[in-house]
């Protein structure tokens, strides 16, 4: 007697559903513990949610480089904002390049909000330009006495250069260029010919010279003489234009003193760091600077000629956006490293040496447009997503109460199952990689919840075909399970497909809509296959289902099943044989 053959499992049969959902579990367990070890309990918030300031930067076309707004120098200054906004402690601020020719800043609400705001306003070039003249910051009357060059006329002491390293760059020795020496002459010699004393100057100065001076001089003489930096639309007016091999008129920061520079010696790109310490042997804060070996050698050479000057010529200006910010003597020649000391407080050093560090961008900006959400507003918006979100699910919910009866605790868990999943993964990517959840985001959460249904009645309707077939509920589960599948990863791959293409052509904020979307897409994925198939298959095997209870959702006479098919067998009808006479 041959032995019977052993039997197949139904088709797409999962023997061990308790598997998956012990992945699933440890899953989430692991997602959890994360969140709460990390301290990242709740999603990071954007601006438009949180509160925070938003700021567009259009770049401005160059003198005499008119190929200059290119996406390799946007990507560079993006990068360097990105860094001195960060550098002030602001974390989580956003920056990235809209267009051709614009930069979106995101600087969220925080401690350090205006002050980041106030730096990447600043977004133009940094240069070293020696100091010819300086006097206070007001218009200066024809034969007045100006204030000394050193800068007493203020109550901030000038801060003074010296070395931080003692070792010089060999073969550093070479000067200026030609036409910078002559220039930076010609300014000088002009200022001695004014009849008002040069600040700083003794009454043993040499006599003025009788050559006239050329309108280049003359001009530039002119504008310095008018040039009123109390006035905030006139500091920043007082350089725009000037090109780096150009003398030029500055003013400082704080509007109290103005200068004459000469050409820039030094740009912000042969800084290779800066960073604020605290002496405290002098008790002093100061700011120490490490050039590239290219800035070392330029920096060598320009010191060394202005530490034979007198004041103000042995200054040299740090002029960012036509304004100078620092504005150190030189004692004596510098080199590789040096540090500006003088009367810093903290603050004020953090700002200079930030500046320093990042202030040199390959492109000047101006801001655009300025738009500032305050906390209350966001939180508004923030309730007003979250109401919307919970609507949505209560439609949900009252739909799949309604027509699958039991079936919906199967869709709920799983819909639960899914909120955890995306709650902890978006509080973790946070600090990870930056998200921000901002209104579009909330939006894409919200019509994945429908994503996530739809997965589900896709599933539950096979199931009832399989049933309406006249097919008990055990063997309907699983042959139902590969037609499902297959709707259910093609629904979800166009889906994906469409946030990935919506987040890679777009910017801003929509790119928060397309990456929510494109997550939940995949955990759609993940739940359909690892909980609601094996919850599904466990509840097959309880009797509330599997007897096709009315409130199971599986009854089959409310379906409209067929009786079962099986096989007749034809009936011959018995042949009458005729009696035989």
């Amino acid at each position: 007697m041959a032995a019977p053959k052993k039997g197949r499992g139904p088709a797409g049969g999962q023997s061990r559903p308790g598997r998956a959902l012990v992945l699933i579990l440890i899953a989430m367990v692991a997602l959890a513990g994360g969140m709460f070890l990390s301290g990242h309990t709740t999603p990071r918030l954007g601006i438009d949610l949180a509160g925070g300031t938003s700021i567009t930067l259009k770049a401005k076309s160059q003198p005499g480089k008119p190929d200059a707004i290119n996406q390799t120098n946007m990507d560079t200054a993006v990068s360097i904002i990105e860094r001195r906004v960060n550098g002030l402690g602001v974390s989580e601020a956003e920056v990235q390049t809209q267009g051709k020719e614009n930069i979106i800043v995101n600087i969220p609400k925080g401690t350090n909000s205006k002050q980041a705001r106030e730096q990447v306003g600043t977004t133009a070039q940094l240069y070293f330009r020696p100091v010819l003249t300086v006097t206070a910051g007001t218009p200066t009357p024809t034969g007045s006495e100006s204030p000394s060059a050193t800068g007493s006329s203020t109550s901030k002491a000038t801060p003074s250069a010296k070395a931080g390293d003692e070792e010089t760059a060999s073969g550093s020795k070479a000067t200026p260029s030609s036409s910078a020496t002559s220039q930076g002459r010609a300014v000088t010699d002009a200022l001695k010919k004014d009849t008002t004393p040069t600040p700083g100057a003794s009454t043993t100065d040499a006599p003025a010279s009788t050559e006239t001076p050329d309108p280049a001089t003359a001009a530039l003489q002119k504008k310095f003489t008018e040039l009123d930096c109390t006035d905030a639309a006139a500091r920043v007016k007082a350089g725009e234009g000037v090109k780096p091999e150009d003398p030029t008129v500055a003013c400082s920061a704080e509007g109290d003193a103005k200068y004459i520079l000469g050409p820039a010696e030094v740009s912000g790109t042969d800084v290779d760091d800066a960073k604020a310490q605290f002496d405290q042997q002098r008790g002093i804060w100061l700011v120490s600077m490490e050039f590239t070996d290219k800035g070392s050698k330029k920096f060598q050479t320009i010191t060394q000629k202005l530490s034979s000057q007198q004041s103000p010529q042995n200054q040299f200006a740090i002029a960012l956006d036509g304004e100078v910010v620092s504005a150190p003597q030189v004692n004596e020649t510098l080199s590789g490293s040096a540090e500006i000391s003088g009367s810093f407080t903290q603050q004020s050093a953090e700002d200079l040496a930030n500046v320093l560090s990042y202030g040199a961008l390959p492109l000047s900006f101006s801001e655009d447009t300025v738009t500032t959400v305050t906390a209350a507003l966001g939180g508004e918006q923030l309730e007003a997503g979250l109401i919307a979100g919970a609507i949505g699910l209560a439609l949900v919910v009252i739909y799949l109460v309604a027509y699958y009866r039991g079936l919906a605790l199967i869709a709920l868990f799983s819909l639960a199952v899914s909120g955890i999943l995306t709650y902890t993964i978006m509080a973790l990517l946070g600090p990870a990689i930056g998200f921000a959840l901002n209104l579009p985001a909330v939006c894409g959460a919200i019509v994945a919840i429908g994503i996530t249904a739809d997965s589900f009645i896709v599933y539950f309707e096979r199931i009832r075909d399989e049933i309406r077939e006249g097919r008990t509920l055990r063997p309907a589960i699983e042959r139902a399970w590969p037609r499902a599948r297959r709707t259910i990863l093609v629904s979800d791959f166009v889906s994906f497909l469409a946030a990935a293409v919506l987040f890679l052509v777009t910017v801003g904020k929509v790119q928060g809509f397309a990456f929510t979307l494109g997550l939940t897409t995949l955990l759609d994925v993940v739940v359909v296959f690892l909980f609601t198939k094996p919850v599904m298959t466990l509840m097959g095997r309880t009797k509330f289902f599997s007897s096709g209870n009315p409130w199971s959702g599986l009854d089959p006479k409310r379906l409209g099943a067929k009786p079962p098919l099986r096989r007749s067998r034809r009936m011959t009808a018995p042949t009458d044989h005729p009696k035989e006479a």
